[in-house]
């Protein structure tokens, strides 16, 4: 089967898919819009519709990091099947497939890692002093005069 086949097959199958997605992300904002006109006509309050959204659980660069690493060895994956289907010398539509799937990985990781940076600090307690950079093991100087 000729190559450009493969990678209009994929292609479009790949526009179907985000086609759907982003019909179906429409029509659900849209029921939405209609829900929340039909609560301020009848008088509830909106607070009454949504219960806030549940925060997530853990550090948001844990996610991105570990996201990206699992999408970046995904595209190797598909390199690696890539070579094995089409040889060493053809790149096919896989090894595409595999170089998008791989910045996307590097992507995600250095976001995680950026908001790993940037991550707003663990506050003071009340006696000034933060759990996060505490070291157990290492005692001052006055702490040992002390004892």
């Amino acid at each position: 089967m000729d190559p450009a086949i493969i990678v209009f097959i994929v292609f479009s199958s790949m526009a179907i898919v985000a086609i759907v997605i982003g019909l179906l992300v429409y029509f659900g904002k849209r029921l939405e819009h209609k829900q929340i006109l039909a609560a301020i006509e009848k008088g509830t309050p909106l607070s009454d519709l949504k219960p806030p959204k549940a925060q997530p659980v853990g550090p948001t660069w844990i996610r991105y990091l570990t996201g990206g690493i699992a999408i970046f060895f995904i595209g190797l994956a598909f390199m690696s099947a890539g070579r094995g289907i089409w040889g060493m010398g053809n790149a096919g539509p896989w090894t595409f497939v595999a170089f998008i799937l791989c910045g996307v990985g590097l992507a995600w990781v250095v976001r995680g890692l950026l908001y790993r940076k940037y991550q707003e600090k663990t506050p003071l307690s009340a006696n000034g002093s933060t759990t996060e950079y505490k070291n157990p093991v290492s005692t001052s100087a006055p702490e040992i005069s002390q004892q």
